[in-house]
């Protein structure tokens, strides 16, 4: 039998690739991915970097606005629809990345699956959003910094870019070390107040008498939002899911870097699996806690200075007297802003790759090191996100987070290509009459959630900016953050359909067979199951 390198890797001879195709198909993992990028993220990494991307700062500084706005119950059952939302993108993506383990993800999915187009559309979205992101989570790690000392704000923005572009251009492993890191002190964290919050609220703390549900009753489960009556209560709740959508924001980027993971066809849907019940129950219990702890109509919630002392958890704790928790809290926060810069490099980089070997970007993206990062790619993020510096300059602030609020719907516009994706991959599978059990990783019901949660994601991008159609409510930044990226991105894809005439991709077209073809001829080494003291492991085992 031909040597699998043969088989299915590009060979170089002097500056002549020679390239051994899979007979009458399709490549789905590219030779040249294949062969310049390093498979060094394992397992534990890619779903601590999950859990990393998907507890990020919104979890312990905004659940305040979120209780304002929608009242303990209200916050609680919106932050549980969007986690039911959560899990059908989870395992939609899941099943199509375990198929099509490619760098770039949901991008390049889509362009085998519903048309290059939109591929193109979504991955230069998705590219400027990350992009952006950067120095958006720098400033942000600014004002963190303020909470302690307002000196040499230049000089902590220089050190946060030039740790940032380290962490991206040495090898992928290191990557993936530091934010395992991160996400074991988030998840410590999420757990440390969980269980201060109980202590405080049972009446643990000397002095303080007991809470229980208290604020339940009074000021109630539920807050009038922008109307009197249910009906303000029900635009609380649905104020809160809105919200609630940008604090998961990032667990779509679990699978950017599957070129770059250990058998990403048995490790990618174990990561989806329990990334997403993981990060839904640490999200419900904060919520639950947070709503027991702070009235909905506390005065204190009001304050919105970006660091830990906005944090709900804050507040009930210095009112206990636990003084050390702020800086405790904002230290972690810090770490949170860093690992999402972090997580914006590798998800901006690698789709930025991906679309370089689509044609779809210069192809000067696609050099990479010795080590397999695409240092091209990371040097262009690098020099974007000297755009942090714009926040020294109040005027250039505002310019700044005008272009950030470009793309502040890109998240909603990613799930509903992941789960467009999903869908079309099953219609496919009827069409050509191929068995969901040959997928290496597939459930009966997930065609019927992917249609649910991607209705839901189109209600939720149409009624995101719903407060400023309320007469007297107009906000010309809330409208532009709500809406504005639609039209990017439907004049994306009809700029490139037209210029490349690209056409949807036919149900009996997708490569579904050729996917699994290669599938059987490069199979995975079988991970061993866990055994003993492994089966304890409930964070990445």
């Amino acid at each position: 039998m031909m040597d699998r390198n043969l088989e299915n890797k590009i060979v170089f001879e002097g500056e002549v690739d020679i390239t051994f195709e899979p007979h009458d198909g399709v490549r789905i993992v590219e030779g040249r991915e294949d062969r310049d990028l390093s498979r060094s993220l394992k397992q534990r990494h890619i779903q601590m970097i999950a859990l990393a991307a998907a507890i990020g700062t919104g979890l312990f500084l905004s659940l305040g606005g979120a209780l304002q706005t929608g009242g303990p119950l209200g916050a609680l059952l919106g932050y549980a629809f969007v986690g039911a939302v959560v899990c059908a993108v989870q395992f939609a993506l899941g099943e199509v990345s375990a198929l099509f383990p490619v760098t770039g993800s949901f991008v390049r999915h889509a362009e085998f699956i519903v048309d290059p187009a939109l591929g193109f559309a979504v991955g230069w979205n998705v590219v400027y959003g990350t992009f952006l992101s950067v120095p958006s989570e720098i400033s942000a790690a600014l004002v963190l910094i303020e909470f302690w000392t307002d000196k040499y704000p230049a000089l902590w923005i220089t050190l946060f870019i030039l740790i940032t572009f380290l962490v991206g251009i040495v090898f992928v492993g290191v990557y993936g070390e530091v934010e395992f890191f991160f996400a074991i002190l988030k998840i410590l964290l999420v757990v440390g107040v969980v269980i201060m919050g109980l202590v405080i609220d049972l009446g643990g703390v000397s002095g303080q008498e007991k809470i229980g549900f208290r604020y339940w009753n009074n000021p109630g489960p539920f807050v009038e939002y922008l109307s009197s009556s249910s009906w303000g209560q029900f635009l609380g709740f649905w104020a809160v899911m809105n919200n609630a959508v940008y604090s998961f924001a990032g667990v779509e980027s679990l699978s950017v870097a599957a070129a770059e993971t250990q058998n990403p066809r048995q490790n990618i849907p174990k990561a989806c699996k329990r990334v997403f019940a993981r990060v839904t129950i640490l999200y419900l219990l904060s919520v639950l806690i947070v709503g027991m702890l702070v009235p909905s109509n506390d005065d204190d919630l009001n304050n919105y200075s970006g660091n830990a002392s906005q944090s709900p958890f804050v507040i009930a704790a210095t009112r206990a007297g636990i003084n050390a928790v702020p800086s405790i809290i904002n230290a972690i926060v810090l770490t949170s802003a860093w690992s999402a810069s972090n997580q914006s490099l590798l998800a901006g980089t690698r789709i930025l790759y991906g679309l370089a070997l689509k044609k779809q970007a210069p192809q000067v993206f696609l050099r990479t090191t010795k080590y397999g990062i695409p240092y091209v790619c990371v040097i262009l993020q690098t020099a974007v996100a000297t755009l942090a510096y714009m926040s020294l300059s109040n005027g250039a602030l505002t310019v700044f987070y005008w272009f950030l609020d470009l793309t502040a719907a890109g998240t909603l516009v990613s799930w509903s290509v992941i789960l467009t994706n999903h869908i079309r991959l099953h219609q496919g599978l009827k069409r050509q009459q191929i068995a969901r059990q040959e997928l290496p990783w597939s459930h009966g019901w997930t065609p019927y959630t992917s249609w649910a949660a991607l209705v839901s994601c189109i209600l939720f991008l149409l009624t995101g900016g719903f407060s400023v159609f309320v007469k007297g409510n107009w906000d010309t930044a809330t409208f532009i953050s709500s809406y504005l990226d639609i039209p990017l991105v439907l004049l994306a894809y009809g700029g490139w359909k037209l210029y490349k005439r690209t056409k949807f991709v036919p149900l009996d077209e997708i490569p579904i067979r050729d996917a699994l073809d290669e599938m059987s001829r490069s199979p995975e080494e079988k991970i061993p199951r866990a055994r003993g003291l492994q089966k304890l492991n409930i964070l990445w085992g």
